[in-house]
This record gives structure tokens, C-alpha cells and sequence, in this order.
């Protein structure tokens, strides 16, 4: 057993006796006459446990106890007291102190008490580990990986999703952001209420509108009814607008008009409804582009970027492919009721060196392919669709057109130097090997383009 004890005594026989049976089964003991004594070492120094006794000379242990619990509501305290004073031991209890024990003690009872003391010590320290944890990286479905940008994702989340703010996700196709979208819903005080998404690219500009705010019968044709629209059905909740570029530059004046007011007009209607949903948008296009070409407006674009979160890719964060198809192989096993414990070496190899163009979603798929592919207990490359197996960049080998205008061979390598050190966390050590360098030559580098960690 171990773990420190502050001995509170002002009998020195009794002091040493404790620290004799403690110190004999494992703990640190450290034992002082008094109480103020006792105040003046936990100024210094922090104990897993105080074992004081209640009556003393000065600052007795229950004033020492209310001092102790004032500074550190998390500190055990037990008490020690005649048999005469057990009516104040308990009310000590009651104040907060562990427990209690009577003298003269009994030694096994002295030695249960403080290893039940312990437990919760453990405990608290436990779940206060878990709990870090928990806030350092969360957990969202799906989206698992160890790469730094991920855990940047995993922070920003934890972070705003019990806020109201808008938030703007950027990624490519495939890379999870209407999963970490619902991971903010479902972090956040909206959780019972509805999340509902749309994606802006698959609605025809005619009727997002119709979609969005919904419309009065007769509207327009084929409005045969009245319908209620996302916004009006998410109410309490979490709207997710998917391809939030894709969307007509006539809508977005629409959609900022509502996010700016916080009330939305019915198509054909005559009545403005207030509206009371968080606004989550995703994008794969660089609106800050769009919206010198026009394509996007500039106040929308402020209003729905108050929160920006961006997704790596896939073939940026190579090292969590494993961890990802670890994920999907168990996913798919309990989906069809398979029993495949892997992916073969050789099959994890091809995995590792293809490019990945859809991302996650593509990994997925040909997970649950493999999956349901496997002949035996484990996915061979020959279970792997022909598009990963046949275009694998080998390894070693990079893969690299050139393209008709040129390059610049200077900005190429600064750009891999870039995604090494992204990739090593921005470590030299560990991204030099990755562009077959030395440390020194490396860091000239970095000094030379002037590259620092963002």
C-alpha cells in the first residue's frame, strides 16, 4: 500500500505508534504535535490523508478540520477521540471528515478504516484522471485518431459546444463534418431536441427556401398543404447546413436575414415566426475565394464563421488509418455478425499507401467490403477493391505530376517540410526521418523558409 498520512497528535507515545503501523504496511507518514503545526506542513506539502485527533491543545482537530476542508473540500480527513467524545466525532462527519475512530485504537480497525479511505482517495483520483481525459479528447463517433489537428478538433468541441454560437466546418468530402457537427449537438444544452441537416447541393434553388423555412398551402405548385420547415421543426435543437457553398447567393440573403432577426417567414406566408436553433454549416470550398468572386456573400459568411473548425484529411493524418480501420472492422463484425479479428499485414500495407480521395467514408466502405469479403479470419488484399490495391503508391515511392505550367521547386519543398512536421507534431526529431534528413539540416531549413508552428 501507498500513499501519505499526516499524523495530529499532541501525545508523542500515540504518534509514534501510528507511524510505526503505518509506515510498516507501506504508507509515508509524517507526524506533528498540533494543529498548527498541521497547517503550516500542508502549506508545504500535500497528504493523501489527515489522521488527527479531535482534542488538543490550541487549534483542536475539529478547527483544523473546517480550516483544511475551507482550502481543499476534497481532503480525507479521520478523526481520532476518546469514547466520550463520540457525539462530536460524529458531527465532525457530518461536516465532512471521512470517519472516525475511537482511542485506544484498535489496530485492525485503525488499518480497515484508512484502506477504505484510500479506496475513495483512488477513486476520486481515477475519475478526476478520466474526467481530463474526457475534456482533453473527446470521444466523437467516428471521428478517431491521435493526429494533432484531431486533437485540436476534439478541444474546439469540448470547448464551444455548450455555447450557442454558430460554427463553420471546413473539410473535403468524406472527412466527418456532419459527425462532428452532431457531436456538438450532442455535447451541448440542446441535446434533447431535435438535430436535423440538410445539404444545400442536393435541393434545387426553387425549393431550399420551401425546405428551410417551410411554405403555406397554395403557395406555389404542388404546395397542396402547409409544411413546416427545418428551421421551425429544430426548434430547441441544432440545424446542420451541409455544402453551405453550394447555396444560391438569393437564399443566402434570406438565411442571414433569419440568423440576424432570429424569425423566418413561411414561403407564401404573412406572419414572421421566431426561431430558437443553433446554426451548424460545413463546406468543402474556400468561401473567403468564393466570396471575392462573388459567389458568397460576406456578411452570411462572418455571421456563420464565428466558430471555425477545420477537418484534416485522410492522407494528412496517415498514421490514424489504423485506428480508424480497427474501428470499422469491429463495426462491421457486429453489424453482419462476422467474426473478423483483422487486417493482414499485407492488406494494412496497401491500406497505409493509398492516396484516400473520399476520406473516412471512403476507408469505411472498403472496410465493410473487406469485411464481408474476408475468407478467412482476416482481410487479405485480395479482399481490398481493385482501386486500393492497384493504385497503392509503393512505399518509398511518391506520387507526383507534374503539372503543365510547372512548379516551384523551392514552394514544393517547403510544403513538404510543412506536412512533415504537421505529421510529427511538430517535433524535428521525428519529421526529419520522414524526409530522410538530419536534425541539423532540417532545422536550417525551417529557419531558412521561416516555417514555425501555427
Amino acid at each position: 500500500m501507498t500513499g501519505s498520512i499526516l499524523i495530529v497528535d499532541d501525545e508523542k507515545s500515540q504518534r509514534d505508534i501510528l507511524e510505526a503501523i503505518l509506515n510498516r504496511e507501506g504508507y509515508k507518514t509524517l507526524s506533528v504535535p498540533g494543529g498548527r503545526e498541521a497547517l503550516a506542513q500542508l502549506e508545504e506539502n500535500e497528504y493523501d490523508l489527515i489522521l488527527t485527533d479531535l482534542k488538543m491543545q490550541g487549534i483542536s482537530g475539529m478547527e483544523l478540520l473546517a480550516t483544511v476542508l475551507f482550502h481543499n473540500p476534497e481532503q480525507s480527513v479521520i478523526m481520532m477521540t476518546a469514547h466520550g467524545s463520540v457525539d462530536s466525532a460524529v458531527e465532525a462527519m457530518a461536516k465532512g471528515a471521512f470517519s472516525y475512530l475511537e482511542k485506544p485504537l484498535d489496530r485492525d480497525k485503525l488499518l480497515i478504516t484508512i484502506s477504505k479511505a484510500f479506496d475513495q482517495i483512488n477513486l476520486q483520483h481515477e475519475n478526476k484522471i478520466l474526467h481530463k481525459k474526457l475534456q482533453d479528447t473527446i470521444t466523437l463517433p467516428q471521428i478517431i485518431g491521435d493526429h494533432p489537428k484531431i486533437k485540436e478538433v476534439y478541444r474546439i468541441v469540448n470547448k464551444i459546444a455548450p455555447t450557442a454560437s454558430t460554427v463553420l466546418i471546413y473539410g473535403e468530402s468524406g472527412t466527418g463534418k456532419e459527425l462532428v457537427a452532431r457531436a456538438i449537438h450532442e455535447l451541448s444544452p440542446r441535446k434533447n431536441a431535435p438535430f436535423l441537416a440538410i445539404n444545400c447541393a442536393a435541393i434545387p434553388d426553387n425549393l431550399i427556401e420551401s425546405e428551410l423555412f417551410g411554405h403555406e398551402k397554395g403557395s406555389f405548385t404542388g404546395a397542396i398543404a402547409r409544411e413546416t420547415g427545418i428551421f421551425e421543426a429544430a426548434t430547441g435543437g441544432t440545424v446542420f447546413l451541409d455544402e453551405i457553398g453550394e447555396m444560391n447567393v438569393s437564399m443566402q440573403a434570406k438565411l442571414l436575414r433569419a440568423i440576424q432577426e432570429r424569425e423566418i417567414r413561411r414561403v407564401g406566408g404573412k406572419v414572421n415566426l421566431p426561431i430558437d436553433v443553433r446554426i451548424i454549416s460545413a463546406t468543402n470550398k474556400d468561401l473567403e475565394t468564393e466570396i471575392k468572386r462573388g459567389g458568397f456573400r460576406e456578411d452570411l459568411y462572418y455571421r456563420l464563421n464565428v466558430i471555425r473548425i477545420s477537418l484534416p484529411s485522410l492522407r494528412e493524418r496517415g498514421n490514424d488509418i489504423v485506428a480508424l480501420a480497427d474501428f470499422f472492422v469491429r463495426k462491421y463484425n457486429a453489424a453482419s455478425g462476422l467474426a473478423v479479428k483483422g487486417i493482414a499485414k499485407p492488406a494494412l500495407k496497401q491500406l497505409m499507401n493509398y492516396t484516400w480521395p473520399g476520406n473516412v467514408r471512403q476507408l469505411e466502405s472498403v472496410i465493410e467490403r473487406g469485411v464481408l469479403m474476408a475468407e478467412g479470419d482476416m482481410i487479405q488484399p485480395e479482399d481490398l477493391p481493385t482501386e486500393v490495391t492497384q493504385s497503392s503508391t509503393p512505399a518509398g515511392a511518391i506520387r507526383f505530376d507534374l503539372p503543365p505550367e510547372g512548379v516551384s521547386l523551392e514552394k514544393l519543398e517547403r510544403e513538404l517540410i510543412i506536412k512533415a512536421m504537421d505529421r510529427a507534431g511538430w517535433v524535428i526529431a521525428k519529421a526529419a526521418p520522414l524526409l530522410d534528413m538530419s536534425y541539423k539540416t532540417l532545422q536550417y531549413r525551417l529557419e531558412k523558409f521561416g516555417i514555425e508552428k501555427p
